[in-house]
C-alpha cells in the first residue's frame, strides 16, 4: 500500500499535480475535523450508554432525580434516558449527562425519608405535643416499623415553636410517598385537634390609612351620618 500510494504522489508530481492533490487532502482534513466534532456528542452518548448498561445504576421503573428532570426510567437506550415526570410528560436526557453528572436513584435502597415541617403555638405544652405527633405517626399503615419517628422542634417561628418530623417508609413508586405523606399531613391534624393543639397561622391586621391620618372606620362613620 505504502509502495502504491508513493507511486501515485510520484506520478502526480511528474504531472505537475501535487498541488492539487495537496490541497485536496487538507480540504479532506478540514472536512474530516468537522465531522469528528459532529459526531463527537453522539460517541459520548454511545459510550455513555453502553457503561450505563453494564454498570446498571438504575433500571426500567426507578425513580430517578437527574440534570434537574424528576421522574420514572422508561427506556434507556444507546443515546437517550427516557424519563416520565410526575406531570406525564417525556424528557429525553443525553446519557453523557446522566453518566457525568450526579444523580438520585430512589428506587435503589427500596426505602424513604418523609419529612414534614409543622409547628405549635407558644401556649402549648411542648412535650405533649411531641408524644401526640409521634404516636399519631406511629398507628401509620406504610411506616417503616423498623425505625423509630422522630420529631425536632427548629426554631421560634413568628407565630410558632417550628418542628420537623421525620419517618420512613418502604419505597417502590411515586405514589406510595405521596400517598403516605397526604395520610400522615391528615392524622397529625387530626391528633391535634384533639388534644387542643392548635398549628398556628400568621395574621395580619390591615390599617387602610387615609390621607391626613383619617382612618377607614372614621370615613365610614362619618358618611353614615351625612
Amino acid at each position: 500500500v505504502l509502495v502504491l500510494t508513493a507511486g501515485v504522489f510520484f506520478a502526480l508530481s511528474i504531472l505537475n499535480l501535487d498541488g492539487a492533490v495537496t490541497s485536496l487532502l487538507a480540504g479532506a482534513g478540514i472536512i474530516g475535523l468537522a465531522l469528528g466534532f459532529a459526531f463527537q456528542d453522539i460517541a459520548s452518548n454511545f459510550i455513555s450508554g453502553v457503561l450505563l448498561s453494564i454498570r446498571h445504576p438504575f433500571g426500567i421503573g426507578d425513580i430517578i432525580d437527574t440534570n434537574g428532570y424528576f421522574g420514572t426510567v422508561q427506556k434507556l437506550n444507546l443515546r437517550n434516558t427516557v424519563i416520565r415526570t410526575p406531570q406525564g410528560q417525556i424528557v429525553y436526557v443525553p446519557n453523557k449527562s446522566v453518566y457525568e453528572n450526579p444523580f438520585t436513584n430512589f428506587t435503589k435502597t427500596g426505602m424513604r425519608r418523609i419529612d414534614l415541617e409543622c409547628g405549635v403555638s407558644y401556649g402549648d405544652d411542648l412535650e405533649k405535643a411531641l408524644k401526640v405527633a409521634i404516636e399519631a405517626i406511629e398507628g401509620l399503615d406504610a411506616r417503616d416499623k423498623s425505625k423509630d419517628v422522630e420529631l425536632y422542634y427548629d426554631s421560634f417561628g413568628g407565630s410558632s415553636v417550628d418542628f420537623k418530623l421525620r419517618f420512613w417508609i418502604d419505597f417502590e413508586v411515586l405514589p406510595q410517598y405521596l400517598g403516605a405523606r397526604s395520610e400522615a399531613i391528615i392524622r397529625l391534624k387530626k391528633a391535634f385537634d384533639e388534644n387542643d393543639i392548635m398549628i398556628p397561622y400568621p395574621i395580619r391586621t390591615l390599617d387602610f390609612g387615609i390621607r391626613g391620618g383619617e382612618k377607614l372606620d372614621s370615613m365610614l362613620q362619618n358618611g353614615k351620618t351625612k
